[in-house]
């Protein structure tokens, strides 16, 4: 597996033997096309299968406040979301200390009116603060009512390799399906080596993710910061490192407004504030860029595997999600979104994401995952392409461009090249 990948300290040695690959849409790029619009168009399917793991479709309800408890996950499972990722736990709740108001948003338009659109979203919430022993006993109830259901584990540790190892057993007797690892939550104990800390940090994330797949059974998912400057490098490391697949992108680190009237920052905590994770509408197109960066370097340098994307920012509608598998995510997270408009969301989302394909006469989410990756180039080779296409139209250009370009011989054929009718 190692030499598939062009590795050259890593072994197949340094994998689980266990876990399944990733097929990133590289044979679908280059090939995109649509089908004859006289077939007789059938019903387009959103399920999809992620390392293993079989979906209705690929919508999954993003780690955060959305899956907190049993009674919210389990409305998620009825709604009918693709799967649910938990939020995130580690093994001492007791040590997670929430503050409210703990949310800003921002609105299109004047900041701070109550009217405008709500295009950002910033939050300073910790990961779950209740005690590890209630949420494990919850992922099993809800594993035993929904057994076809596929609920994913978010988990965050400290730097300790033996609390790493206890954390990831614990949840993994409740039959969870897979894990996420927090590599990227922007807020909220750094000094303790949790979080971002950890994911802007590729040594430390190379050995931490080395102790993470030597123990785990179910796929691993590694979800990025984009609070760094090349985000390529901590996703390389983490496949490479033995995860099946990566996620991206968690929030931004931001801070969302000043009150003009108190002079106080939002959100605001008896007068005073911290730096806190942006969402929402506004970080799209951010997320669209990271994700279209891992998605070409997971198509040259792990083509040969079956490693997952799952595109995360800003999705509110099927188009939106249309936009992440286009770049070649295999499944999309909502968190956001949910806290917004509720878990009927869904319903909406899959409604437009089959009329998206409806549109394109695709019958299924892998006819068109990863087709406008071909799109993409660097800005010299742009120019190139534009200086090309110009040479062209000037070659097939009617007309003459000069009177010195008339020709005795050939006077009448250039007469008619310019005659309109």
């Amino acid at each position: 597996m190692a030499s598939s990948i062009g590795l050259t300290h890593f072994t197949a040695a340094s994998f689980p033997a266990t876990r399944r690959r990733w097929n990133g849409g590289s044979n679908r790029v280059g090939s995109f096309r649509v089908f004859a619009s006289e077939q007789k168009q059938q019903e387009p399917d959103l399920s999809v299968t992620v390392n293993g793991l079989h979906m209705p479709n690929p919508f999954v309800i993003g780690s955060g406040p959305p899956g907190t408890n049993y009674k919210v996950m389990k409305k998620a499972f009825d709604e009918g979301w693709g799967a649910v990722i938990a939020k995130t736990v580690s093994l001492d709740a007791a040590k997670v200390i929430n503050v409210t108001p703990r949310y800003a948003r921002l609105r299109a338009g004047a900041n701070g009116s109550a009217k405008g659109q709500i295009i950002g979203w910033e939050n300073i919430e910790l990961i779950s603060d209740r005690p590890l022993e209630t949420m494990l006993n919850e992922f099993k109830q809800l594993k035993e009512e929904y057994p076809d259901r596929i609920l994913i584990a978010s988990i965050m540790e400290e730097y300790n390799k033996a609390a790493w190892e206890e954390l990831i057993d614990r949840v993994e007797q409740t039959g969870i399906d897979a894990i996420e690892v927090n590599f990227s939550c922007p807020h909220g104990m750094p000094e303790r080596k949790m979080g971002a800390a950890v994911g802007q940090d590729c040594d430390l994330l190379e050995e931490v993710c080395g102790w993470i797949n030597a123990k785990a059974t179910v796929p691993v998912w590694a979800k990025m910061t984009p609070n760094i400057t090349d985000i390529t490098q901590p996703a390389r490391v983490s496949l490479r490192s033995g995860c099946e697949g990566v996620a991206a992108i968690n929030t931004i680190m931001s801070v969302m407004g000043i009150n003009l009237k108190t002079l106080h920052p939002e959100p605001c905590v008896e007068g005073y504030s911290t730096p806190g994770g942006y969402s929402s509408k506004a970080v799209h197109p951010i997320a669209l860029g990271k994700v279209m960066s891992i998605a070409q370097m997971m198509k040259n340098e792990f083509k040969d595997g079956d490693y997952s994307l799952s595109g995360i920012g800003g999705v509110e509608t099927g188009g939106d999600a249309a936009e992440f598998i286009l770049l070649g995510a295999n499944t999309v997270q909502v968190c956001t979104g949910v806290m917004m408009y509720g878990y009927d969301l869904v319903s909406k989302l899959c409604s437009e994401l089959k009329d998206f394909m409806r549109t394109h006469n695709f019958s299924t989410i892998e006819e068109f995952r990863g087709a406008s990756l071909q799109y993409f180039t660097t800005h010299t080779e742009l120019v190139r392409i534009q200086q090309e296409a110009i040479r062209e139209r000037r070659a097939i250009k009617k007309g003459l461009q000069s009177d010195k370009d008339w020709t005795g011989d050939g006077f009448v054929k250039e007469s008619e090249s310019m005659v309109s009718n």
